[in-house]
């Protein structure tokens, strides 16, 4: 079947956000005096949302839901307000994601993300791109690996399952796709390495973004 929409998950796949994440996640560790963490850490901490994020980052006594809470709206302040100053494409998305839309293939993105911080990556680095939807966390809607996110954009664009196909860099996306009974494939240059992908059960993996041109 020919695919009529590609979504993709936003941090690790489309974009390398790390850099920015470790760095606000960090300073608002750092106005409390606690301690802070590696590049490589960070990347173990993301992929599950912001609370998430925060919660792994906090020394374990420190883990309370008002702690956690506090924590989080300092990140959210920081890091919006510097969403960019390390954050970049990776190599040959810009490429692909042009591809795809002159050959009329539909985009969307599905994150983990909180929505804004999503959608203002999106107007940062895909400017001229129309994208179907961008949806990251809001509330009400249940989180990755829950289907959620993508049946809704399914219902908004009416695009039949068979003709998705789910691109992400972490088992959690992997296991989004299969819950949602979509085609995933995950991507080698994100967060995560490739044994997570294949532990979550990915069929399709691959190594540079014009590869998945040969999965549509």
């Amino acid at each position: 079947m020919k695919t009529e929409l590609v979504i993709f998950d936003l941090d690790g796949t489309l974009l390398d956000t790390i850099g920015d994440l470790a760095v606000a996640c960090n300073a608002v560790l750092g106005v409390r005096g606690l301690p802070q963490h590696t590049y490589e850490e960070y990347c173990h901490f993301v992929g599950n949302g912001i609370l998430r994020l925060v919660e792994r980052a906090l020394p374990e006594p420190m883990r309370t839901p008002e702690t956690i809470a506090a924590v989080r709206a300092d990140f959210v302040k920081y890091y919006t307000e510097h969403i960019d100053a390390h954050t970049r494409p990776y190599d040959g998305i810009p490429e692909l994601v042009g591809e795809l839309a002159r050959r009329g293939v539909g985009l969307a993105v599905a994150s983990n993300k909180f929505q804004a911080g999503t959608e203002k990556l999106i107007r940062l680095f895909f400017p001229g791109v129309t994208f179907a939807a961008v949806f990251g966390q809001r509330p009400g809607v249940p989180l990755k690996p829950s289907p959620a996110v993508v049946e809704e954009i399914l219902a908004l664009t009416g695009v039949a399952k068979d003709r998705v196909l789910y691109v992400g860099d972490s088992g959690v996306d992997i296991e989004t796709a299969a819950a949602a009974g979509v085609r995933g494939a995950g991507v080698t240059w994100g967060f995560r390495d490739r044994a997570e992908l294949v532990a979550a059960g990915a069929r399709h993996l691959v190594d540079r973004p014009d590869e998945l041109l040969g999965l549509l």
